[in-house]
């Protein structure tokens, strides 16, 4: 016991009188004597110990104790994920980061991770007590480096903040649309943006992860070394260790051209058919990008173009549908000032929020009878519950997959098609509406599936980032990238840390 508790002390660098007092305390504690031989013994005080070890290794700014404030739980983007842990763990350093993965290992503390919190299922980013929350969101750095071809991000920032600091350098990264992410977990999920069809995923534009492995070592994944958790960690989730730094590579765009109308609920059908055209014609322009989302009581369409212009061909299948008001209007803007027009229409009021996702190949017909079905579903709920929810597609060209290859690959197995990925975003008040708010939004889901294959059109994946609680995104990875997924994450965390203390996400012991 005692060579346990000596070895562990040392391996978080205290300084002497620090570590003769806790090598103490911990010797003379019977529950932790009971726990590390392998007796019966309380796990919710070896979780108090952990909080309190962290204390006197981090320093008393980095930890939140109980009774952990009401700012620190709240700044989880949805209700449904406000939970108090025992303590909360704010990191300042990558190697602060390794001494906590080291105390949350020698006291087995269950834990959750959180870099911006914007997950709506509950537990992904959030632990109630007996547990640790490990709070990212101190290490929100943004560094350029001197040629201007790669952007250095920590996992707790913004996207907002990124797009304003690289804006006066004339470039951008392929990173989030809404700018009250975080960094981190969109681009563990894959991470889909405005010029992903230009471009690929956020993911798939990564030059180097640095990351804290589950025993605390510090190191790199990149194409020339660890290359096979650097493909893993290209959509794989939360699955391998934490990351401390996504060195990303930026992309010459900064001056852009947009707009946004507004239609009538009435007006969705010719929209949607207007999408689907725009898909097998005008997306064949990568330039353009359009993003659609279509809410109870109005219709937006959002038209981006990566450069310069004047009322681009490629959009030609949206013009001729007239709008009843025109929120933005055509405009050669920036990346940072179409970011911060986003900012103003996604508020941070508290409420519950869920998301779902479905993906299906481009069929306008598809498209509209799932609308007609989600817009009874999403009225009785509104109705009920007064919950207001959306119905969007997000387009996929095929360059988005020959760009991920290009670049080293990823596990998500896309199929090299053009398709779309259906998701919602859903708000509500109560918790006693839950089950029938969410149940709207399943039967939709449920409904692209069952529609999708009568038809020939659907499409077996589900992006991680717009994934629910109980979806399976790495399930539909396929077999042979699940199966190395696990071969990776056995390499490197060979205590499974990752998969049987991390509290929540979408983790691979749950995949079979």
């Amino acid at each position: 016991m005692h060579d346990k508790i000596g070895d562990f002390i040392d391996s978080i660098a205290l300084y002497p009188s620090q570590a003769q007092s806790l090598t103490s305390e911990l010797e003379k504690d019977s529950n932790v004597e009971a726990f590390l031989c392998g007796r019966e013994h309380n796990p919710s005080a070896l979780i108090i110990l952990a909080c309190k070890t962290a204390r006197a290794c981090l320093g008393a700014d980095s930890i939140v104790t109980q009774p952990v404030n009401q700012t620190e739980v709240d700044n989880n983007w949805s209700q449904t994920c406000w939970l108090s842990p025992t303590c909360a763990i704010i990191p300042a350093s990558t190697q602060d980061v390794s001494k906590t993965l080291k105390i949350v290992s020698f006291f087995q503390a269950k834990f959750a991770i959180r870099s911006g919190g914007h997950s709506p299922n509950p537990g992904w980013s959030s632990i109630k007590d007996p547990g640790v929350l490990i709070d990212l969101q101190k290490l929100n750095q943004i560094a350029i480096s001197a040629d201007k071809s790669v952007a250095s991000l920590g996992p707790g920032g913004r996207w907002a903040d990124v797009f304003a600091a690289l804006d006066p350098y004339g470039v951008s990264v392929i990173g989030g649309r809404i700018p009250q992410v975080g960094v981190g977990g969109l681009i563990l999920g894959g991470g889909l943006f405005h010029f992903s069809g230009e471009y690929g995923l956020a993911a798939d534009n990564v030059k180097n992860f640095e990351i804290v492995l589950a025993n605390g070592t510090i190191t790199n994944a990149n194409a020339e070394e660890n290359s096979d958790l650097f493909w893993a960690l290209k959509g794989g989730g939360p699955n391998f260790g934490i990351v401390t730094r996504f060195d990303l590579y930026t992309i010459p765009v900064k001056n852009i051209w947009y707009q946004v109308a507004i239609y009538t609920p009435d007006q969705a059908p010719a929209i949607l058919d207007a999408f689907a055209e725009w898909q097998e014609k005008g997306a064949s322009d990568l330039k353009s990008t359009v993003a659609l989302i279509v809410a109870l009581e109005t219709v937006t369409v959002g038209l981006i173009y990566s450069a310069p212009a004047e009322k681009p061909a490629a959009f030609d299948s949206f013009y001729d549908i007239p709008a009843v008001a025109v929120a933005v209007p055509p405009t050669n803007g920036t990346v940072l000032s179409l970011t911060q027009i986003l900012a103003s229409t996604f508020p941070n009021t508290p409420m519950r929020h869920d998301y779902r996702g479905a993906s299906s190949k481009i069929d306008a017909q598809l498209y509209k009878d799932v609308h007609a079905f989600w817009r009874a579903q999403a009225l009785a709920a509104h109705n009920a519950t007064g919950a207001n929810m959306t119905f969007t597609l997000q387009p996929i060209p095929a360059n988005l997959v020959d760009q991920g290859n290009a670049k080293g690959g990823n596990p998500l197995g896309l199929p090299r098609i053009n398709h779309q990925w259906w998701t919602t975003l859903v708000d509500w008040d109560n918790a006693k509406d839950d089950e029938t708010v969410r149940a709207a939004v399943i039967a939709t889901s449920d409904k692209w599936k069952e529609l999708g294959e009568q038809r020939g059109s659907y499409v077996p994946f589900l992006f991680m980032n717009d994934g629910s609680r109980e979806q399976s995104p790495l399930s539909l990875y396929g077999s042979a990238n699940i199966a190395k997924l696990k071969a990776v994450s056995r390499k490197y965390d060979s205590s499974q840390l990752f998969q049987n203390l991390q509290n929540g996400g979408f983790l691979l012991s749950t995949v079979d």
